[in-house]
């Protein structure tokens, strides 16, 4: 019985390719594999055809590399250091870093272009994270609100309850 001497399968599909050709290596005919499995007898027969090209290797689940990356690795390195300079460093209103701004300072400093949505993705990626801003006016006074809170509300709040109790 001829084993294999490679690490454990990686999922199912490849349990099963590799155990067809345990079977063959058996003697095993490959209709009897074929049912012995599940599969079709020409399932089999391309399994064992790459197994006998390119070795019991070529029976592995292969990984697909996907698209090569916009930017390199040591440009993705320099994100969080022009982030620490700050936002307002980069000619931006305020120190929050958004999705949209940070997309422009990758675009002005690599000259790559990112979907904002793809851009947190990057981020998380070197240890940051995009933040909203919150939405307040920027006239607002918190020493005023907290005194009609203090003051003025309890008399409204008192009068709400006669009226509707």
């Amino acid at each position: 019985m001829a084993t294999t001497t490679l690490s454990p399968p990686r999922d199912w599909r490849e349990a099963r390719r590799l155990r067809a050709w345990e079977l063959k290596q058996q003697g095993w005919q490959q209709r009897t594999i074929a049912a012995a499995l599940g599969v079709t007898p020409g399932a089999v027969s391309q399994w064992l055809k790459r197994a006998a090209e390119g070795g019991v290797a070529a029976l592995r689940t292969r990984l697909r590399p996907g698209p090569t990356p916009k930017l390199t690795p040591e440009q993705r390195a320099r994100i969080p250091e022009l982030l620490a300079r700050g936002a307002e460093a980069s000619g931006f209103v305020g120190e929050v870093w958004t999705a949209p701004r940070v997309a422009s300072v990758i675009e002005r400093e690599f000259g790559v272009r990112y979907h904002p949505a793809h851009v947190s993705r990057l981020l998380r990626a070197v240890g940051w994270s995009v933040q909203k801003p919150i939405r307040r006016a920027t006239q607002r006074d918190e020493a005023a609100i907290a005194a009609w809170y203090a003051e003025r509300w309890p008399a409204l709040k008192k009068g709400l309850m006669k009226k509707g109790g």
